[in-house]
């Protein structure tokens, strides 16, 4: 699929008018002022998982104050994973129809609401309600925050952007366990709850003051009622959307695919940092629950790494492929080239390193070490899963957080399952063999990156979804 060159990256004088506006979309913001949205999602980016993630640690005190027990508390993850992957299909659609900005103004006041209803719940079936309300409220962080990094970053420097945005996002969850396990350990569950309600707050009151609508003019379904309007007014009218048809997107055999890769790369982080506390925490005896969460501190570092240093690379690989193939050539695959080597090296690598440590190293040097392989395997995860995002965004710009929206939502849903595996696997088979086959799973899914770079153009051909053309990118 190699369309008609109107990309908007050129800055060549015989340039259409059409590329010029197309150009100037991107310029509709300062550099500053685009520095400062992209600070804006990022943070908000966190907070999807940090909700979450603080969660976890708190589990225990949780059972014991609602005197319930842990496997029931735990269904709140499993809730609250449901929820989100539902939420940011619903996020993604109407952010489509009402804009970018009116998905934030929505989602962190639920985020509010539910953190303070979690907080001074007094049952488990009020707790898990509000859960819901929470999960709702952070699952457009993500799919509605990389739809804004595609409308405002032109190709070239929208896989520097997306680094940055997802380098935040990972941290969430590297941070979280630290903060939930303080909370659990020196004051109350209840307290880190009341403050991440208090933080969701000052986040809606930023994007409403410091967000701009960032959807390029003309392309919101608002704007067409607007439009049909005889009155200058803008009338607001509410319009009842599905949230599902979004998933049409996958039938795209490439967008399955980048969902496996991205899969093997999350669940590789998944597999060293859910069960700490059964693998570090008792082949080290740490049972202090803030340490286990320093733990996760080097995973975190790995992440903000990894993700901003990928999303260069593969801006560079992007401006390579133009160069070696000429302007009029149209290959987004490209980009997933700055995947290749984290994703058949530093990835597998670190989880048999860790296996094996755990398993046959104990003391201090196996500690330390273990917690330099949390931080390599961070850096890896990102660099694989930073491209395969910025790829699905440039191949399907004018459904940008749709297909953000559906890639995350599914991988949610088989992570869930994955996840819910590790610890039975761990128990059964051991460490070293569970972390083993995790790393044959990310083998597999370096494969899959080199079968879609090579095939991506003719798999693209096989059914249109609304692919972008290199006019539109």
């Amino acid at each position: 699929m190699h369309g008609e060159e109107g990309s908007p990256l050129l800055q060549d004088d015989t340039e259409s008018v059409v590329v010029e506006d197309h150009e100037a979309v991107y310029d509709r913001f300062s550099v500053r002022t685009k520095r400062m949205i992209l600070a804006l999602v990022s943070w908000s980016a966190i907070l999807p998982l940090f909700a979450s993630g603080i969660f976890i640690p708190t589990i225990p005190q949780i059972a014991k104050d609602l005197n319930s027990d842990a496997q029931t508390i735990t269904m709140a993850v499993s809730l609250s994973i449901f929820c989100s992957a539902t939420g940011s299909l619903v996020a993604a659609v109407y952010s489509s129809f009402y804009g970018r900005r009116a998905a934030y103004l929505v989602g962190t006041p639920l985020l509010f609401i539910g953190s303070m209803g979690v907080a001074f719940s007094q049952s488990v079936s009020t707790m898990l309600a509000f859960c819901c309300v929470q999960a709702f409220g952070t699952s457009g962080g993500m799919s509605v925050g990389g739809a804004i990094i595609g409308d405002i970053y032109k190709l070239t420097e929208r896989g520097t952007a997306m680094g940055i945005f997802f380098g935040a996002s990972f941290f969430g969850p590297a941070l979280a366990p630290l903060v939930g396990g303080w909370g659990a350990h020196y004051a109350s569950w209840r307290l880190t709850q009341f403050y991440l309600g208090i933080v969701s707050l000052l986040t809606c009151l930023l994007m409403f003051f410091f967000l701009p609508e960032t959807s390029h003019p003309g392309s919101r379904g608002i704007e067409l009622v607007w439009a049909s309007s005889n009155s200058d007014r803008r009338p607001f009218k509410w319009v009842w959307l599905n949230p599902l048809k979004s998933l049409h997107l996958m039938r795209s055999p490439v967008l399955m695919l980048m969902v496996f890769a991205s899969l093997c790369s999350v669940l590789a982080d998944y597999v060293m940092l859910v069960p700490l506390a059964y693998t570090i925490g008792e082949r080290y005896n740490i049972h202090n629950e803030f340490i286990i969460g320093a733990c996760f501190l080097p995973a975190g570092l790995g992440n903000t790494i990894g993700a901003p240093l990928s999303g260069y690379l593969s801006d560079i690989h992007i401006i390579r492929a133009r160069k070696k193939y000429g302007k009029d050539a149209w290959y987004p695959e490209e980009r997933l080239r700055a995947a290749l080597v984290a994703a058949s090296i530093p990835l597998p690598l670190s989880l048999l390193a860790s296996g094996y440590l755990i398993t046959y190293v104990p003391g201090p040097i196996g500690l330390t070490l273990n917690l330099l392989c949390f931080f390599v395997n961070g850096i890896a995860v990102d660099v694989v899963l930073t491209p395969i995002s910025a790829y699905c965004v440039d191949i399907l710009h004018s459904h940008s957080a749709e297909v953000m929206a559906c890639t995350m939502a599914i991988r949610s849903i088989l992570l869930s399952l994955g996840t819910a595996l590790i610890i039975p696997g761990i128990k059964s088979i051991g460490v070293l063999e569970t972390n083993a086959v995790t790393a044959g799973f990310s083998w597999l899914g370096f494969l899959v990156l080199m079968i879609t770079i090579k095939k991506g153009p003719a798999m693209r051909e096989w059914l249109d979804v609304g692919y972008t053309r290199a006019k539109e990118a």
